[in-house]
């Protein structure tokens, strides 16, 4: 991939997945709101891009296994990993965390009054997200493994009730950046997932766990946004 300033900072991670660590070491948002161009991010974070994009060549450039290349799996295939890795860690992840916080909220909760504060954006976050998700699983994903199977088989796509696959997902990309927005905030209440000195095991275990939540949300959100929506908006064209 050529790196220009008017790249988009989420094509960059589209292509080599490895240019995230870059994104993140500037604290720079590659998945709500990758759209973002180079030149965008730096000016309104004072970074040099000439920098950037030097360590972006860098990275992208290292020898070593090469990370997973999302962008040639067909929608339907991306669809089913998402799904069943994603949906589900945050299925399984959920449960654990909100014991963890409830527990540190009545053990540290004195002291630590920021822990409710995290514990009721992180419940809120989980409701969303288990909604959002159910959203994606009954109405946007069913629709874009019905868009590869006529593709094959040569078949009209029936038009959708919600009109166009633009519609839905718009709406995802909303409830993405809403749930972006929270755990920005949790992140910074949780002085970026570092417990205190007087924190205890499970302080540790949770805000562990909160830090692999949101860098698998972001993941999440990452192949939704930069690569699975606007192939899905694509692929609609070349029936409608």
């Amino acid at each position: 991939m050529e790196t220009t300033k008017s790249s988009s900072i989420g094509s960059f991670v589209a292509n080599d997945y490895r240019a995230a660590t870059v994104f993140q070491k500037y604290k720079i948002d590659f998945c709500c709101k990758g759209g973002r161009s180079i030149n965008e991010v730096c000016e309104s974070k004072n970074i040099d891009a000439d920098k950037l994009l030097k360590e972006l060549t860098e990275v992208s450039s290292q020898p070593g296994d090469q990370t997973i290349d999302f962008k040639s799996w067909p929608i339907d295939l991306l669809a089913d990993y998402i799904e069943k890795k994603h949906h589900r860690y945050i299925e399984e992840a959920v449960p654990s965390l909100q014991q963890f916080l409830d527990k540190l909220c009545k053990v540290h909760g004195s002291n630590h009054h920021e822990l409710f504060a995290i514990k009721k954006e992180f419940n809120a976050s989980a409701g969303e997200l288990a909604t959002h998700m159910k959203k994606e699983e009954l109405i946007l994903f069913p629709y874009v493994r019905q868009m590869i199977k006529s593709a094959k088989s040569k078949d009209q796509l029936a038009k959708p009730g919600f009109g166009t696959v633009e519609n839905p997902i718009a709406a995802m990309m909303y409830e993405h950046d809403t749930e972006g927005g929270r755990f920005r905030k949790i992140a910074e209440l949780s002085n970026n997932y570092t417990p205190p000195e007087d924190g205890c095991t499970t302080y540790k275990v949770a805000f562990s766990m909160l830090k692999e939540f949101e860098s698998d949300l972001h993941l999440h959100i990452h192949l939704e946004n930069n690569i699975l929506f606007p192939k899905a908006v694509e692929m609609e064209k070349t029936f409608f």
